[in-house]
């Protein structure tokens, strides 16, 4: 499966996802692009789910048309996530196209 990272979200996450093809928003030289820009851009280079730290783009995006899947941190703190690696992966995982999945990310 190909993940973009957007902006915020934690690069060591990567690591935990081998098995898919990762890039960053900065690497794909998308880090001006926003919301439905970035998606259209994403989809159009054949990403399949956007990684993101962006809670508000569920309301800000009609994901019924989209052929990504976007799934959204809780918190973007990498050393909150780190405990909890395994829901995001599950998520990313389980992740189809046009869904959104937010994965909620306790307090240590």
């Amino acid at each position: 499966m190909r993940i973009l990272f957007d902006q915020a979200t934690p690069v060591p996450l990567r690591r935990f996802l081998s098995g898919h093809s990762v890039s960053t928003a900065a690497q794909q030289g998308w880090d001006e692009l926003r919301n439905g820009d970035l998606l259209k851009a994403a989809e159009d280079d054949g990403f399949e789910v956007l990684l993101t730290t962006d809670q508000n783009m569920q309301y800000q995006q009609n994901l019924s048309t989209r052929k990504i899947a976007i799934v959204v941190l809780g918190k973007g703190n990498w050393p909150l996530i780190e405990p909890h690696v395994q829901l995001v992966v599950a998520a990313v995982n389980a992740a189809a196209p046009g869904t959104f999945a937010e994965v909620d990310i306790p307090f240590a």
